[in-house]
């Protein structure tokens, strides 16, 4: 198991928790909301927009792993509510605050309430590769057949 280094923001409401999983086979640890403290009572995100919440965290990473974050499937299924850049990256080196930017895609306005389980964080080995220009690519069966190519729905 990593571990990871974890620090609250100056106006972080603390009793809320680092993030957690939810069971003991879940590959995403739990991010919540962490308004400040002049928005405790929480926020509306309306119907087609999009927001960036607020975690309360900062993190550092193990050299050679990533996190991405990751929408969870109830917010999605029953309000349409998804992370906008799914999979959001948080590099190594990074250690700024950690937001997560929400994006309603539902009919009505949806209450993002302070502490609510907004997303999920996986923590992932990264590979690096170098690139090499060549004259041409090996050939595979698939060849450049792009969307759709390998048929069916």
């Amino acid at each position: 198991m990593q571990s990871v280094a974890c620090l609250w923001d100056e106006d972080a409401d603390t009793t809320l928790g680092l993030p957690s999983y939810a069971s003991a086979g879940a590959a995403g640890a739990d991010l919540r909301a962490n308004f400040p403290a002049a928005q405790r009572e929480g926020v509306f995100l309306q119907a087609g927009a999009r927001l960036l919440v607020p975690t309360g965290l900062r993190l550092a990473l193990p050299e050679g792993c990533e996190a991405q974050v990751r929408p969870r499937s109830g917010l999605a299924l029953r309000h349409g509510v998804t992370v906008l850049n799914s999979p959001g990256t948080i590099d190594a080196d990074y250690r700024g605050a950690v937001s997560v930017i929400l994006h309603n895609l539902g009919d009505e306005a949806f209450h993002i309430a302070h502490g609510a389980r907004i997303a999920q964080l996986i923590i992932a080995p990264v590979m690096r590769a170098s690139f090499a220009l060549v004259s041409e690519l090996e050939a595979t069966p698939r060849g450049a057949g792009g969307f759709g190519s390998t048929g069916g729905i």
